[in-house]
């Protein structure tokens, strides 16, 4: 598309576990309501929205959109399982870069039930039949652990097979997402953990423990995107989208039998590389990264797809300290899902938030240092990935 798009504000409520937060429609009104005064405009200014959540009646986002007004703009609903917050947020940047509006709004919203997700309609074929059918080939296979903890579980349990990676190392990524949420007011879980701790904690499948599966959450995020001449109309600080891909599975994601494939790897590295080539950089120009830690497995799996390490070298990235503040490039300064929570049509915009931030020097305590370029990484089995790159104006 010849056209540019900007996010010019952001906003996102803290996190909460569920039960203990607002109804999905206020926490959508609030977080739309501060990306609109970070963005300096009034809702009578959007033209277009575009609104993300997983669980919820089919027209929810025009139920938190009209506690804004009535304005009678389109109003978009967006499912794409956990990539459902960049997928709004993908939407919202094709509309205004292809000239169609000058200014949307992506806001995405979850209000979940505790304990792991499960099946929702049991009347039907499953939409992850071909994932079920990868995970059932593992002779490791436990059937009495969560689903999504097979899959990730699995996927670490083949990585470790094939690199020999250590089973502490997954609990490592942990305790940077407890470090790093530590300095996050909009993170669920701030107290420190050790290796040790997070170690002791339940076991679930393969080398992931209790505290390395991210929890049910409920919270709301938002951003305003806005085309060149609004910007130049407006004025603010706003961030570029310098490139962004989504991809949804290939052949190899199911054909090859890898439990690493399947769980999005494949998806994730196209992405990047689409990413890369559309903003005319590498992964050596990244310095901060917002990825999808669902578990830690996912993390680790996704340096090697992102390019941030090299194939079979994440475990010497994690223990060198190159993920965290002071290395290479600091991921999930947020916390991540992992420790910030996982409001699944939340996330993604979550992540964009924070990603703004840092580029716009706002970040406070968990500020990165120099930030120049920015990386977001959000995956939902099913599936999508969607991989996109920020750079201050």
């Amino acid at each position: 598309m010849a056209g540019k798009a900007y996010v010019l504000g952001v906003g996102m409520v803290p996190f909460a576990k569920p039960g203990r937060g607002l109804s999905y429609d206020e926490m959508g009104e609030d977080a739309a309501r501060l990306a609109l005064a970070d963005a300096g405009i009034e809702y009578a200014a959007v033209q277009q929205a575009y609104v993300g959540f997983v669980y919820g009646d089919s027209t929810s986002g025009q139920k938190a959109v009209y506690r804004l007004g009535h304005s009678s703009i389109p109003v978009i609903n967006v499912n794409n399982a956990c990539a459902t917050g960049s997928t709004a947020l993908f939407l919202a940047r094709q509309a205004v870069a292809s000239g169609a509006v000058d200014i949307a709004l992506a806001l995405g919203f979850e209000q979940m039930n505790p304990g792991a997700l499960g099946v929702t309609y049991s009347d039907r074929k499953s939409i992850m039949e071909e994932h079920e059918r990868i995970v059932l080939s593992n002779p490791k296979d436990d059937p009495n652990a969560p689903i999504a903890a097979r899959m990730f579980g699995g996927a670490g349990l083949e990585y470790q097979d094939k690199y020999g990676a250590r089973t502490e190392t997954f609990a490592k990524i942990s305790e940077k997402a407890r470090t790093h949420a530590a300095r996050n007011p909009f993170a669920i879980f701030r107290e420190h953990l050790s290796v040790e701790q997070i170690m002791a904690s339940p076991p679930i499948f393969g080398p992931l423990t209790r505290l390395q599966c991210c929890p049910p959450t409920c919270g709301a995020a938002a951003a305003i995107v806005v085309s060149e001449s609004a910007l130049k109309r407006l004025g603010g600080r706003a961030v570029e989208i310098v490139a962004q891909s989504m991809r949804t599975d290939p052949e190899t994601s199911f054909d090859s039998g890898s439990m690493i494939s399947m769980v999005g790897y494949d998806m994730a590295r196209l992405a990047a590389q689409d990413a890369y080539e559309a903003a005319g950089v590498g992964p050596d120009a990244v310095d901060v990264v917002e990825l999808h830690d669902c578990f830690t497995a996912n993390e680790l799996l996704t340096y090697e797809a992102l390019g941030l390490a090299e194939s079979g070298g994440a475990e010497r990235f994690i223990w060198d300290g190159d993920n965290t503040y002071g290395g290479k490039v600091v991921t999930n300064p947020s916390g991540g899902l992992l420790s910030k929570g996982h409001p699944l049509g939340a996330t993604g915009l979550a992540q964009c938030a924070e990603l703004v931030w840092q580029l716009r020097g706002d970040a406070k305590d968990r500020q990165v240092e120099g930030a120049r370029t920015a990386m977001q990484h959000n995956l939902g089995l099913g599936g999508a990935c969607v991989v996109t790159i920020y750079q201050p104006v």
